[in-house]
């Protein structure tokens, strides 16, 4: 695996990759951990992941400056990534042994009925490249905990953070090969979910991998949990704080270069504010600083890729050629590095690419609506159902409309965000199942039912 880094465009590093002989000793490896990881104690196993946060802090600058040269994050952005995958060690290291207490239901007289909570066994994470460290700990902090073993297929231009969070795990004292890295191409990945030693598998990725994967693990009946792609939409009503919905807009769709998931992509905006808002947006876009992601000072680095980069140009230009109009940004900027500027969009129309595709960068659109029934119609105007973003001064009536909103989660004057204290995920073609709080530690786990009579 060749690591090309985004931001000049040069290769800094090759690894050797992994081969179909190195998968298959893997999950002998995996099977063999599984057995005596599953009997210990759960609050040793808090203890390996109390360990991990340390681990984490400790080398976080370390880390971050992996992301960085792999990927392109601001390095101000990569370090509190790594803070954040501390946190969600922290919480399960203090909360699984409640999460994953025994529920006790009525019984006849002289029984007891219990569920209990077991792990699966190795479970396959496919892990993207845009939260390198987070999306990996999102899923490993919890099912590592449960009592189940990880297999890590990351993917393929972040091969150092994969090794370096194989590390992390290493470094924290757990027991050998309770957390292994494959670094294999995409074609392995198929003989890994229809292995009968992998129990489980999670993904966060593109709708296509998603059902691939579902598809594979579905004909084993396997448990899966997909978190996919995501159009969010970010409703500014009549009465919203049109500056603070404007800054915290700028940064939820232009964090992280835009390349999220829960960006706010679709700004869906009352006609009566919506002047004054786009003035404020654009405002606040064009000040966001564009330049080298090892910076203390950029907000936002280069794409990923530069393939990935191309990509987004190309909706941004159909869209335009269709009709839309180009406010800011637009053009892939004149330098070394896969930097496109962040941009917005208006007069949107329907069918254009960046109106019913994600895009996967910094690029952002504006609609105008008439009222509320028309802002809710055009938030779940979309395949997609992942996070949305409800701008107001009444609290009452942004609990109202999120609750008319198709999405896994609704922020009412806040951006969309993963937080280890709630569940997390989509409907519709953005996934399925719940990662994060109890729900996501439960996800992979035998809720078995013992009755004691």
């Amino acid at each position: 695996m060749n690591v090309v880094n985004p931001a000049t465009g040069a290769q800094i590093e090759t690894y050797n990759e992994h081969d179909a002989d190195d998968v298959e000793a893997a999950l002998g490896r995996s099977v063999r951990a599984f057995e005596d990881w599953r009997t210990r104690p759960l609050r040793d196993r808090e203890r390996l992941l109390a360990n991990a946060a340390d681990v984490l802090r400790e080398n976080k600058r370390e880390y971050a400056e992996t992301m960085t040269r792999e990927m392109g994050k601001p390095i101000s952005q990569a370090i509190g990534e790594v803070e954040k995958c501390a946190w969600v060690c922290d919480h399960y290291a203090e909360h699984a042994s409640a999460y994953l207490e025994a529920d006790h239901h009525p019984s006849p007289p002289g029984s007891a009925v219990k569920t209990e909570y077991e792990p699966l066994g190795p479970v396959l994470a496919v892990m993207p490249w845009n939260f390198p460290f987070w999306q990996v700990f999102r899923f490993a902090a919890p099912y590592l905990t449960a009592g189940n073993v990880g297999i890590l297929k990351h993917a393929s231009n972040v091969p150092g953070c994969a090794l370096a969070i194989e590390e992390v795990f290493r470094e924290a004292g757990y027991p050998d090969d309770v957390f292994q890295s494959l670094l294999i191409p995409s074609d392995l990945v198929d003989g890994l979910l229809t292995d009968d030693r992998v129990r489980a598998a999670t993904l966060t990725g593109s709708g296509p991998a998603g059902r691939a994967v579902a598809a594979s693990a579905g004909e084993q009946l396997k448990k899966t949990v997909l978190e996919l792609g995501g159009s969010d939409p970010f409703l500014v009503l009549d009465d919203a704080d049109v500056s603070a919905a404007a800054e915290t807009g700028a940064w939820a769709r232009n964090l992280n270069g835009g390349q999220s998931c829960i960006a706010a992509k679709r700004f869906v905006v009352h006609t009566d504010v919506y002047d004054a808002f786009l003035d404020a947006l654009v405002d606040e876009i064009d000040a966001l600083v564009v330049g080298d992601p090892t910076d203390e000072a950029t907000d936002v680095g280069p794409q990923a890729r530069e393939d990935l980069m191309e990509s987004l140009h190309e909706q941004v230009t159909a869209s335009v050629d269709a009709g839309a109009t180009l406010v800011t940004g637009g053009e892939p900027l004149d330098r070394a590095g896969a930097f496109y500027p962040p941009t917005v969009l208006t007069d949107v129309p329907d069918g254009c690419p960046v109106d019913t595709e994600e895009t996967f960068g910094p690029v952002a659109t504006v609609y105008e609506v008439d009222d509320e029934e028309a802002a809710i119609a055009t938030a779940n105007d979309t395949e997609f159902g992942l996070g949305a973003s409800v701008w107001t001064e009444d609290r009452d009536r942004g609990e109202r409309v999120a609750s008319r909103i198709d999405a896994g989660c609704v922020y009412v004057n806040q951006l969309v965000k993963s937080d280890p204290r709630v569940p997390f995920g989509g409907v519709k073609d953005s996934g399925y199942g719940r990662e994060l709080s109890e729900a996501g530690i439960k996800e992979f786990v035998n809720r078995k039912t013992v009755w004691v009579e």
